[in-house]
């Protein structure tokens, strides 16, 4: 990216948007200074990553007005730069004469301003909002002064303020990384009020497109390492369990740091697991005794420790936890390996140790984290691997039976039902922006999104699964719009860990139920095909729903509700209501 020219980014940018089969969206963006140069360098990062974005950008500083009268639909992304210097006409250079009084009312002025500006975003899918920086005009400066306190204050005003919809974004970590003066430029600013860079410009929306990437279910969900010469420093086919090194005292420092950011990534609802090619009682060897391991077991979800190409390897894993090899982070130090997974499996992320600057490796798979984000953060996440785990324990389970149903029935399924339940939204946003394979239609929804569902009259209908091997959480959602008699099917998906235990048609059998005891007396719905929910294109199908329309991508159906046929599986046992 640092070495693409902006004229290239234009013409990439163009080619891209032709190119693209995905649902476009917009993005908006309000500024109080001249940000033209972000509106192509934005949507050709996010439609590197398969994303089509439409941005456009708001009047000139006119952010207050803009953000409600209409300018903004009501699915847009918005982006806001609030420019602390250009808050009133050369701000940066007067604050420091006037008086504290002057400077307090402004304070409170610009205070209610945030206010308005949040009241009338606050039915918006996401709002980013970057930090008010004061560093621009203060880089020299060796004490604090009124700009510094009033960036402070605005910026402490918006933490306490932040709606679910908003992510706040550090500028000052930007111009960290770009440099204060490769990220301004003064004679555009007080020419025409354009103050950042092109290579600012880059760097920002790198930096903010996780976060984008995140609602639209794009995040990463897995990191896969190697070992020797990734985990840690050396060979343990040849160095042994004592000649391996990976401590801070046995100058190996680097790789410390790898397992403990990736102990953090765990602890973030990351799935952590090992791809290597090494016997499996030496790498466990390493895992259960090694002294300077940090890593344990009960992180490790998966391991693929063979002397099979990693390819294969890497599929398996997909396989076995049943999620999208497009979702993986691989690290490896090995060239061959590297080249080999980037030809053969280009959707995977691949993350080369720099083995002659070794040094830069934490910093790497610090770089790497970001691709991991979510909005939205949940207790599953924390519960993560054991989650995971305990599925591969079931899979392990179901191979010891003859026939699946007895496996099924043995399991002791209980479903617990949740209607409109407020306190599992966020879970619920994570669910749609993060469920790819049982997803009748791939709506992605924030938090916000599905408060909005819930408010306007909408049923968001959510369930937890247990059975004999532990909790599997909140896994399952179906949100329901009615109009007079008829109820329609907004979203209907549940997660992948939970798959091939009928679950799906007993939940259906709770819908029907729901929407009878409203008085509705027909159900529509809709499949949408995309590259990964083929395995439910006949769902409605088999439930008995009558397809009224079809095209290349999508199937309508409709349901009399007096004709639906429920299914005997008295074998999963649903717990009351929840509303």
């Amino acid at each position: 990216m640092d070495t693409i020219k902006y004229t290239d980014i234009i013409k990439f940018n163009n080619e891209l948007r032709k190119q693209s089969t995905e649902i476009s969206f917009n993005i908006t963006i309000l500024s109080n200074i001249m940000v033209h140069y972000v509106k192509d360098v934005l949507e050709y990062v996010l439609r590197e990553q398969k994303l089509n974005p439409s941005l456009k950008l708001g009047d000139y500083d006119n952010i207050i007005q803009n953000s409600g009268d209409g300018t903004i639909d009501e699915k847009d992304i918005v982006i806001i730069f609030w420019e602390l210097s250009n808050l009133m006409d050369g701000l940066q250079y007067k604050i420091d004469t006037l008086d504290d009084d002057y400077i307090e009312d402004l304070t409170e002025k610009l205070k209610s301003e945030i206010d308005l500006v949040l009241k009338n975003l606050e039915n918006q899918p996401l709002v980013i909002i970057n930090y008010f920086t004061s560093l621009v005009f203060n880089l020299y400066n060796l004490g604090i002064n009124k700009l510094d306190t009033l960036a402070s204050s605005l910026n402490h005003y918006l933490d306490l303020k932040k709606p679910k919809n908003v992510q706040l974004v550090n500028l000052d970590r930007i111009l960290a990384q770009v440099s204060v003066k490769g990220s301004v430029n003064f004679r555009d600013y007080y020419a025409s009020k354009s103050l950042y860079t092109i290579p600012f410009f880059k760097t920002y929306s790198e930096h903010i497109a996780p976060i984008i990437l995140s609602i639209k279910g794009k995040s990463k969900k897995a990191i896969i390492f190697d070992c020797d010469n990734t985990l840690w420093k050396g060979i343990i086919g040849e160095d042994g369990i004592e000649g391996i090194k990976m401590s801070a005292e046995k100058k190996a420092t680097t790789y410390e740091a790898v397992q403990y950011i990736a102990k953090s990534l765990c602890k973030e609802g990351v799935i952590l697991g090992l791809c290597s090619k090494n016997n499996f009682e030496d790498v466990n060897q390493v895992i259960d005794l090694h002294q300077d391991f940090c890593l344990t077991n009960d992180e490790i979800v998966i391991k693929k420790v063979n002397w099979s190409d990693k390819i294969s390897n890497l599929k398996e894993i997909a396989e076995d936890l049943n999620i999208g090899i497009d979702s993986f982070v691989f690290v490896d130090d090995s060239d061959f390996e590297v080249n080999l997974v980037r030809e053969q499996l280009p959707e995977v992320t691949v993350v080369q140790v720099p083995t002659n600057t070794i040094q830069d490796y934490p910093e790497l798979i610090s770089k790497s984290k970001r691709l991991f984000f979510n909005v939205s953060n949940t207790t599953e996440d924390l519960d993560k691997a054991q989650l995971y785990k305990k599925e591969i324990k079931r899979k392990e389970s179901a191979s010891s039976y003859e026939n699946i149903d007895d496996y099924i029935m043995s399991l002791g399924l209980v479903l617990e039902i949740f209607i409109n339940q407020k306190e599992i939204v966020p879970r619920l946003a994570q669910l749609t922006q993060k469920t790819n394979q049982f997803n009748l239609t791939t709506k992605r929804y924030t938090e916000q999104d599905i408060l909005n569902f819930m408010d306007k009259g909408a049923s968001v209908i959510a369930f937890s699964v247990k059975d004999r091997f532990g909790e599997s959480g909140i896994t399952g959602l179906a949100i329901l719009i009615f109009e007079d008699n008829v109820a329609i099917i907004d979203s209907l998906l549940m997660s992948c860990r939970i798959l091939g235990r009928n679950i799906e048609y007993k939940f259906f059998d709770e819908l029907i139920k729901i929407v009878k005891d409203k008085g509705v007396m027909y159900l529509k719905s809709s499949f949408v095909k995309t590259l990964k929910n083929t395995q439910v294109a006949t769902l409605y199908d088999k439930q008995g729903f009558m397809m009224v329309n079809e095209d290349e991508n999508k199937k309508l159906y409709q349901l009399k509700l007096s004709d639906y046929i429920f299914g005997n599986l008295d074998y999963i046992k649903i717990l009351n209501f929840k509303k």
